[in-house]
């Protein structure tokens, strides 16, 4: 039986861990969105699990990328190549498949990222990490509270005819002001409708403000499945936007397409990917203590992998980074 290779990509992030597997030609042989859940070593585990029975029997994994705010664990349980931040991970998979893309705009479940592609590479970009506002958790929200599925909300705005205006500067200020609008008899569609363009200013007033946007407009995120919210960015742009096949992973898409070629242009470099097998089976637990070395008195956290330390993390010298065991050097590899 033939052997096929695959790489794969893990993104961790506060609400969501998507996995997926491509081949050589970067085509996906798999991809799985899970919700955190608050348990992210669990649900990587399980994930993992997943991942497995969707892949054919004759795919060997030939190297591993993990990026999102939760990249060093998600590296120290499954073994990582690479590890990267976000935004490089976002911006080579969008000019991976769509290469004249020229800005990405990202919204996750908690954050909004925009970055700005010149010639082939991150040129600029922003974040926004601390309002809500514009979020998928905070659309989830929402929805919820209106009882729509949060799937027709898009398609919801998008029948409305006379939109009303919402405050969208911040997320508590946006929610009071559709409850008023509401209490003013507005029309449900008309009120969605003015929250996709309430979000899409206060992303283009505060995350993309004095950035030059210029088209190719790339969508991605999982709000990008937002029809409403599309459509008010192109209004906004006045250009049309471009949402990717797989734009709810392209973190992890670009997270596995790094650890191809980090694993091509390293010849005979063997992946540490401890296999599924492995990563099922070993048990995976944290713990935290004080550091009493200085005033700092920083709170350093310990991963264990069975009976060993795994990685430590948390301390502002450095000095328990520096104690990990070996593997955690790959670490440098791909940090911000």
């Amino acid at each position: 039986m033939d052997i096929k290779k695959a790489f794969l990509g893990i993104d961790v992030g506060s609400v969501s861990i998507n996995v997926v597997a491509i081949d050589q030609e970067n085509n996906v042989l798999g991809k799985i969105y899970v919700r955190t859940e608050g348990k992210p070593i669990q649900i990587l585990k399980k994930a993992m699990g997943d991942m497995v029975s969707m892949l054919p029997a004759n795919v060997e994994i030939m190297g591993v990328g993990t990026t999102g705010s939760g990249r060093e664990l998600a590296a120290v349980v499954v073994g990582a190549d690479v590890v990267k931040n976000e935004i490089t991970a976002h911006g080579i998979a969008a000019l991976t498949f769509v290469p004249d893309a020229r800005t990405v705009l990202e919204i996750g479940g908690q954050d909004s990222k925009i970055i700005i592609l010149r010639d082939g590479v991150v040129s600029d970009f922003a974040m926004n990490t601390v309002c809500a506002a514009g979020t998928g958790s905070f659309l989830d929200r929402q929805a919820a509270r209106l009882n729509i599925p949060i799937e027709k909300f898009g398609e919801l705005a998008l029948k409305s005819k006379s939109p009303v205006r919402i405050a969208g500067r911040c997320a508590v200020f946006a929610e009071s002001d559709m409850i008023h609008k509401q209490q003013m008899g507005c029309r449900c569609e008309d009120i969605i409708r003015g929250l996709c363009e309430a979000l899409v200013r206060n992303y283009l007033n505060n995350v993309g403000k004095g950035k030059e946007i210029l088209p190719r407009v790339v969508f991605q995120g999982g709000v990008a499945a937002n029809v409403g919210i599309k459509k008010a960015f192109e209004e906004a742009l006045g250009y049309e936007i471009t949402v990717p096949e797989h734009y709810d992973v392209m973190g992890a898409l670009g997270a596995a397409v790094l650890a191809k070629e980090y694993v091509t242009t390293k010849r005979g470099c063997n992946t540490k990917f401890r296999g599924f097998e492995e990563i099922l089976k070993k048990e995976f637990t944290s713990r935290t203590f004080e550091c009493t070395e200085c005033t700092n008195f920083c709170e350093i956290v310990e991963l264990i992998a069975g009976e060993a330390v795994a990685a430590r993390w948390g301390g502002r010298c450095g000095k328990w980074a520096r104690i990990n065991q070996p593997a955690q050097e790959r670490f440098v590899v791909g940090q911000n």
